[in-house]
């Protein structure tokens, strides 16, 4: 069987079993698309087809490329990986470390170590979200502090819930990443992603303003109310954010993020331009947390995010800003594969080893339920039986 068969037979299966209403997927090599495919429909409320350019709400797949544009200011050294980071942003110097809560409300302190970029990009920094940490939730309650959604720049301005280095939780590190960029850079993230990395790549879909004729392919995002899904009606944005959020808040086509990575398994080069250096992909793609390891993640929003966890059982660390599985996955990706997902169901993964990179996109909540997370496997098997038959 060929590759787009066995994955048209893969997610027409799930859109018939409602697993998901629609979704586009792509495999990349080194080479190009070696299969594009869009299935089921943007909108269940009027019913419009996934299209190639169907335009997503990528979320935490912004992470990635914030990454690689910081990366690009460390090889250009106006950035360094550990360097205090509060020597550039001085609130970083001042940000406490939350030890709890008494009768009075939050205990803060100093951390005993100070905030590096390489901890923002590997979410060893001790920033957290709240809707995965309870201490972090609970301050964020007694503080009254705007919520991440807001869009204003208050919103990341929230204690460590650990001392940098000490483990690694998932957080909002990328967010200061992106404003450590800016201010290094003197141009908003942005402007920088813009000119350094989707123009070069040909990312013409790419942006944190969702253009016009980008709105007339946007696909809206779904929950699940009672084994049914339902669109949420896309209401316009009303303010602009007052921050570029490096953590989230790209808007993407599959067949650009296919062109990002794609320039990833080249090297840091595409179609003759070359955005990063070999020796800084590498560097991006090997372990940066030492021992630690990516623990499972329990959530207290059940409305937006399931408890979760990739690849359970296989050991996985974290490059800049990439989760490493340490093991091969049994009849999937190799040892050393680079991934990572968004909020509504986006999920990539890049395998050097074999050569090959692939995105399952949907726009669905909440994010990682177990009919997802099957599907997601299933379609990575899937894959690699059909290139290995």
């Amino acid at each position: 069987m060929d590759l787009d068969q066995a994955i048209d037979d893969c997610i027409t299966q799930a859109i018939d079993d409602e697993v998901i209403p629609g979704a586009v997927t792509a495999v990349v090599d080194r080479d190009g698309l070696m299969s594009i495919r869009s299935h089921g429909v943007r909108s269940e409320t009027n019913r419009d087809r996934m299209t190639d350019d169907t335009v997503f709400q990528i979320a935490s797949m912004t992470k990635p490329i914030t990454a690689a544009a910081c990366m690009q200011a460390v090889e250009r050294e106006i950035l360094e990986l550990d360097q205090p980071a509060g020597q550039i942003l001085p609130w970083l110097d001042e940000v406490q470390v939350l030890d709890g809560f008494d009768k009075s409300g939050p205990i803060l302190r100093a951390p005993k170590k100070p905030v590096t970029l390489r901890n923002l990009l590997t979410h060893t920094s001790g920033f957290s979200y709240a809707i995965w940490n309870s201490e972090i939730a609970e301050w964020t309650k007694q503080s009254d502090i705007p919520n991440l959604g807001s869009g204003k720049l208050e919103s990341i301005h929230q204690p460590l819930a650990f001392d940098p280095g000490d483990r690694w939780e998932y957080g909002i590190g990328l967010d200061w990443a992106g404003q450590l960029l800016e201010a290094v850079s003197g141009r908003s993230l942005a402007q920088w992603m813009t000119t350094e990395i989707f123009s070069p790549l040909a990312m013409t879909d790419t942006a944190y303003e969702c253009r016009p004729d980008m709105k007339k392919r946007r696909a809206d995002t779904h929950v699940l109310s009672d084994g049914q899904w339902k669109a949420l009606a896309s209401g316009s944005q009303t303010k602009q954010p007052e921050f570029n959020s490096g953590g989230g808040g790209l808007f993407s086509t599959t067949l650009d993020y296919a062109k990002f990575i794609q320039m990833l398994l080249r090297g840091g080069e595409l179609t003759g331009q070359r955005v990063l250096s070999p020796q800084t992909i590498s560097l991006m793609s090997a372990n940066s947390i030492g021992d630690l390891r990516v623990s499972p993640v329990t959530s207290l929003d059940n409305n937006l995010s399931a408890n979760f966890e990739f690849m359970p059982g296989t050991a996985k660390s974290w490059g800049l800003s990439f989760q490493l599985n340490e093991e091969a996955v049994e009849g999937g990706r190799g040892v050393g594969s680079l991934s990572w997902a968004g909020l509504c169901n986006t999920h990539f993964w890049v395998d050097p080893k074999s050569g090959l990179g692939a995105l399952l996109m949907t726009q669905t909540l909440p994010f990682m339920i177990p009919q997802v997370a099957d599907l997601l496997e299933q379609f990575e098997r899937v894959i690699y039986a059909t290139m290995t038959s």
